[in-house]
């Protein structure tokens, strides 16, 4: 890559470790410790996907998984040799690319939340959530690839080509995020409304107090993977605007908190709080099931039909 010095294969007193683009040697260990936790999470969402039938989910999050695993291999090849061009380059293509993956899967999701609560609350009909949405990440994940693969190339002349192409994406994903965190937030906010302004009956009140907390569970841990990897975005955008080796991007402390800790933690949830087993309603087994019942049943009703309904399974 053009931001080695052409002379510079390995670490040499005349080719220091501060001279190349991160100025670091990345850290064994805790690149070794996210290189687990995602290979785990990669084979947990293969196994939890074939199991509940969730295709779409499954693809995302494992090829987001797998891609922050390879990337973080690219790293420890970087860790051996500062100066590996092909460690640099696996790292660059992965680690910009992974996360869209993730929030992809997120997004998948959001179809099927709000027609299970209420179509008529939201702001654009459910099947719009996955073609607006998914159609930005997909538009996010290609214009962040054609960077990556310009910027890991050898003309001098494009690297800042591929620089920029990468901010625009990681930019347009970020406010694509922002978007979508302020439909759902509305969208939130509409059902409370609904409820708040309209008498409510002690059936009604019984029935939010016996709101699953398996369910509550699983929303919580989703909104906060989806906070993680919007800080992730913010994060990246200035390092990334800098340019090859600028003063935020050879900052090791910030990379693997802000990047490294918030991808995990975002991964680490999406898998714990897996849709298939405290979302049922979303596999492809129960969701004609559930959106049938709906007329006869209240949201909170539904969603515990199929949480026994996955039990029995089990």
């Amino acid at each position: 890559m053009v931001h080695y010095h052409q002379l510079c294969t390995e670490v040499t007193p005349q080719c220091p470790v501060s001279d190349t683009t991160y100025g670091y040697r990345p850290n064994l260990a805790a690149n070794i410790i996210l290189l687990v936790i995602f290979s785990v999470c990669t084979l947990a969402q293969i196994f939890l996907g074939v199991r509940h039938r969730l295709r779409a989910f499954t693809v995302a999050t494992a090829v987001g998984c797998g891609g922050e695993a390879i990337g973080c291999g690219g790293r420890i090849m970087m860790h051996a040799n500062p100066w590996s061009q092909a460690g640099c380059k696996v790292q660059i293509c992965c680690l910009v690319l992974a996360p869209s993956f993730l929030a992809a899967g997120i997004y998948l999701t959001l179809k099927h939340l709000v027609i299970f609560f209420g179509a008529e609350k939201s702001r654009i009909r459910p099947g719009l959530y996955t073609v607006i949405f998914i159609s930005c990440d997909v538009l996010s994940i290609l214009v962040q690839a054609g960077g990556g693969g310009i910027a890991a190339s050898d003309e001098s002349n494009l690297v800042k080509i591929g620089d920029d192409l990468i901010v625009a994406g990681i930019s347009f994903q970020m406010v694509t995020m922002f978007v979508c965190m302020c439909l759902a937030a509305d969208f939130g906010y509409r059902l409370y409304k609904d409820h708040s302004m309209r008498d409510v009956t002690m059936a009604e009140v019984e029935e939010g107090r016996e709101l699953p907390s398996s369910f509550r569970y699983y929303a919580i841990c989703s909104s906060v993977a989806f906070v993680c990897i919007f800080i992730r975005c913010i994060y990246r955008v200035p390092e990334m605007a800098g340019g090859w080796g600028a003063p935020l991007m050879r900052q090791q402390a910030e990379f693997m908190v802000l990047d490294g800790a918030m991808i995990a933690t975002a991964a680490i949830l999406m898998t714990v709080a897996h849709p298939g087993i405290f979302f049922p309603a979303i596999g492809s087994r129960n969701r004609k099931a559930a959106l049938i019942e709906r007329d006869a049943a209240s949201p909170i009703e539904s969603l515990q039909a199929d949480e026994v309904a996955e039990k029995s399974r089990v």
